[in-house]
C-alpha cells in the first residue's frame, strides 16, 4: 500500500463518509476515501459488463424471449 499526501475537502469527505455509512467514530478519511474507490471500480466494472450484455444480445447471442417468460428461469 502506498502512502499519498492530498488536499482534500473536508465537509465533502464529511458528506460521503455519511452516504458510504462510515461515518463512525471509529472511521476515518482513509476508510472512507478507500470505500469510494472501490465503490467507484466496481460501478465501472458493472457498467461494463452490461454494456458488453447489451452488446452481445444485440449480436443475437442471448435469446431474450426465454428471459420474458419468467416460469423458464424460476424454479
Amino acid at each position: 500500500m502506498s502512502r499519498t499526501v492530498i488536499d482534500l475537502d473536508d465537509q465533502l469527505v464529511a458528506d460521503l463518509a455519511k452516504a458510504l455509512g462510515t461515518s463512525t467514530s471509529t472511521s476515518t478519511k482513509k476508510e472512507t476515501v478507500n470505500t469510494a474507490l472501490r465503490e467507484v471500480l466496481e460501478n465501472r466494472r458493472r457498467a461494463l459488463a452490461l454494456t458488453r450484455l447489451r452488446a452481445a444480445a444485440g449480436d443475437g447471442a442471448l435469446d431474450l424471449e426465454l428471459f420474458e417468460e419468467k416460469g423458464n428461469y424460476r424454479r
